[in-house]
């Protein structure tokens, strides 16, 4: 282990995130780290379910992370906070809530594969939150790892400029080292179990068989890194070269800017390449200083000076003497307590303190701060701005909540959430246990807010909505063992959209209600139509409903504050549909005319008429059922192509493309293909018997799809497929 941290600087603390597609070796990366750190002192392996991070029992047995893990450890005098992230498709919101609360990321791909489905989703999602990456090319000791390849597979399809800063020394098992094209130097590694990881890397010069193509690869970094920086260009021009303090520079420049990402290369699994990656996290990734003021809007009655002292409010920098402002990214609800994860952008808190909740407008006391490393904590004093800590004794807080100083409020910008896709029905065995699942279902809710319980009105079932099939049998497993329930479970049912096919034109609503006293009155007429929108019938799961509301009335014949209030009626209506009760995307309703009572008209009255017009007016139109669909990718040896290709057709899959690998990955090919989320379930298991167990997939959803029409019997009989897909009925209006 290198010196222990020396100071409280901000400019010595890495926020850093670990992201990746599932068994490139995130776990293991982490693993390695806090290994070479001396934060742990016996190499944890995901195999043999020793990790620190994957300290679930449910990631031990499947192997794979399924909750972002904090840990804590130092380097070089440098305070690194990690967070371990899921690669699995269904668990892509924890990855999203770590985003939003980190400076910089690793993004690890196999040496093989290169860049796999999930790998392009997360580095998506870190391209949202600007937040600036590293890239680490991982398993270079297995059979057809090639760092070129990978690197071709990162600039086609995540479009970044690669900076690749090292040279491989050797190939597949003779994978010894790397060159460092910044240094030019050699380090190596032996399989040694050093006590010390760090004394397992030895630095010598450049091997003789690799000098001339080390030099050539500098050159080719030099060139790529003048054409990006300016200040680069400047000494590459006047001197034809650039020297290791101005390419380092130059380097951090671009990674912080997003221009470029810095390419490395090692095997995690056998110790190879962590050493180099950490000087790259300190050298290259933003400190707290380094990221712009968090920005957020007045949280409080507070001081109504000018707009100038109220814009400085609105923002936070990294001071520790500042006032409070630390967001709550992710809660763990247990028997024991609530323990609360925040990120301090500015000010500090102390054991005992008291904050402003500014989310739910209450006062909360911190009772403990611990310093986190995955589920086991070291208790601290106080945390100050750039920390990542664990709090207890939050009662309100929830992800996306505001903590800050009473006196100076302020709320960020809450946390996304994705739109549930998948569902199932959940009961307790016993009815005397249905109290406690409905708090064990709550506890869930709670610590995962891309989690969705509600109630069916028509059939009383509990619903659970979550983001795939696993996550759901994880959210599942998790009651059974934690609370020692029995629960049963039923199909997983997905979400629905209904569309308009057909509109209708001149739909005449009058809502007349007289029962003493003041009455109601409001007269309304619509135009309803499709929304021809890209979106209207492909938008995704969480881009919410898609819906438009024009009022074309002359005259003042419906005055404004009534024309609002049918907008609302009309979105009211929009939560169920006429088919099959879903909610309906991708239309627009125009109020063309209307009418109003002296005494008896009022906005409750217009809200009630554009509920009920809109409702009626739906059921005039020609409807179309839409359902999620998910692009798949399949990866099978080559001789089970076609069974796969067969059972993806049964499926109703649209097969978009397909490729066939060749070096080391020889023998398998690639299948990708749109299918219904509706007929992916199960198909792991399927997919396992065709193959031999020597198939995967992965599944991203994309958006939706019309579904087809059902016959009249799977239409009665089928609660998934209730609505038909075109349906039409009479109303005052003439159909479009």
């Amino acid at each position: 282990m290198r010196n222990p941290i020396h100071t409280n600087s901000l400019a010595t603390v890495r926020n850093l995130g670990i992201l990746a597609h599932v068994d490139a070796g995130k776990t293991t990366v982490t693993e390695r780290i806090l290994y070479a750190t001396g934060t742990t002192h016996q190499r944890g392996e995901v195999h043999d379910g020793t990790t620190v991070t994957d300290f679930d029992p449910q990631e031990r047995d499947r192997g794979i992370t399924i909750f972002a893990a904090a840990v804590s450890c130092t380097w070089d005098g440098h305070r690194i906070n990690l967070i371990d992230t899921p690669g699995h498709v269904d668990f892509a919101d924890e990855v999203e809530r770590s985003l939003r609360v980190l400076d910089g990321a690793v993004a690890v791909f196999d040496a093989v594969a290169g860049v796999e489905p999930q790998s392009e989703s997360v580095w998506r999602q870190a391209d949202r939150h600007g937040v600036p990456r590293i890239a680490f090319v991982n398993k270079m000791d297995r059979a057809g790892a090639e760092l070129d390849a990978a690197v071709a597979s990162i600039r086609a399809r995540l479009h970044p400029v690669p900076l690749v800063v090292q040279l491989p020394i050797g190939a597949e098992d003779a994978f010894t080292g790397v060159v460092d094209l910044v240094r030019l130097r050699a380090l190596t590694w032996s399989d040694g179990d050093a006590a010390d990881a760090a004394e397992a890397a030895h630095e010598g010069s450049v091997p003789d068989g690799l000098r001339e193509e080390a030099h050539r690869r500098r050159r080719l970094l030099e060139e790529a890194v003048a054409e990006l920086h300016p200040g680069a260009l400047e000494e590459f021009c006047a001197t034809g070269t650039l020297d290791a303090g101005t390419l380092a520079a130059a380097l951090r420049d671009l990674t912080r800017s997003g221009e470029g990402v810095v390419v490395l290369c090692g095997s995690a699994y056998r110790n190879r390449g962590v050493e180099p990656l950490l000087d790259a996290v300190l050298a290259y990734l933003p400190s707290p200083l380094d990221v712009p003021p968090v920005r957020g809007t007045h949280g409080g009655d507070g001081d109504d000076g000018d707009g100038d002292e109220r814009e400085r409010e609105r923002e936070r920098a990294a001071d520790p003497a500042a006032p409070l402002a630390a967001l709550a990214f992710k809660v763990n609800a247990t028997a024991t307590g609530r323990l609360t994860y925040l990120r301090l952008y500015s000010g500090t808190i102390e054991k005992g303190d008291t904050v402003w909740d500014a989310t739910a407008c209450r006062t909360e006391r911190i009772g403990r701060i611990l310093r986190v490393r995955a589920d086991r904590h070291a208790p601290l004093d106080r945390a100050v701005a750039g920390d990542i800590v664990a709090v207890v004794g939050l009662k309100s807080a929830r992800a996306g909540s505001t903590l800050c100083a009473p006196s100076a409020p302020l709320v960020l910008e809450p946390l996304g959430v994705a739109e549930p896709v998948v569902s199932v029905a959940v009961e307790a065995r016993r009815n005397t246990d249905t109290g406690r699942l409905a708090s064990a279902l709550a506890r869930l809710v709670e610590e995962d807010p891309s989690l969705v319980v509600r109630t069916d009105r028509e059939t009383g079932q509990t619903v659970l909505s979550g983001m795939g099939e696993l996550h759901l049998e994880v959210a599942v497993e998790k009651i059974r063992r934690e609370q020692g329930l029995a629960v049963d479970v039923g199909r997983p049912r997905v979400g629905y959209r209904e569309t308009v096919g057909r509109g209708v034109s001149g739909f005449v609503y009058r809502h007349v209600k007289q029962d003493g006293g003041a009455g109601q009155f409001a007269h309304v007429v619509l135009d309803v139509e499709p929304l021809d929108t890209p979106d209207s019938a492909e938008s995704g799961p969480g881009s919410g409903s898609v819906f438009e509301f024009r009022s074309a009335v002359v005259g003042g014949r419906v005055p404004q504050e009534y024309v609002r209030a049918v907008e609302a009626g009309c979105r009211d209506a929009l939560a169920e549909g006429p088919s099959g009760g879903h909610p309906v995307t991708g239309l627009r309703v125009t109020l063309t005319d209307g009418a109003t009572h002296v005494k008896d008209s009022s906005e409750a009255a217009f809200r009630t008429a554009g509920r009920f017009g809109l409702r009626d007016a739906l059921r005039a139109c020609a409807t179309v059922l839409l359902e999620p669909v998910a692009e798949v990718t399949v990866t099978v040896p080559e001789d089970a192509v076609g069974g796969v290709l067969g059972d993806l057709a049964a499926r109703r899959a649209r097969v978009t493309g397909s490729d066939t690998r060749t070096g080391g990955a020889a023998g398998t090919a690639t299948v990708t293909a749109t299918v219904p989320l509706a007929e992916l379930f199960g198909y792991a298991t399927r997919l396992r018997s065709r193959t031999r167990g020597r198939g995967t997939f992965t599944a991203r959803p994309t958006g939706y799809a019309p579904a087809p029409e059902p016959s009249p019997a799977s239409a009665s009989g089928s609660a998934s497929a209730s609505a038909s897909g075109s349906v039409s009925a009479s109303a005052s209006g003439s159909a479009r």
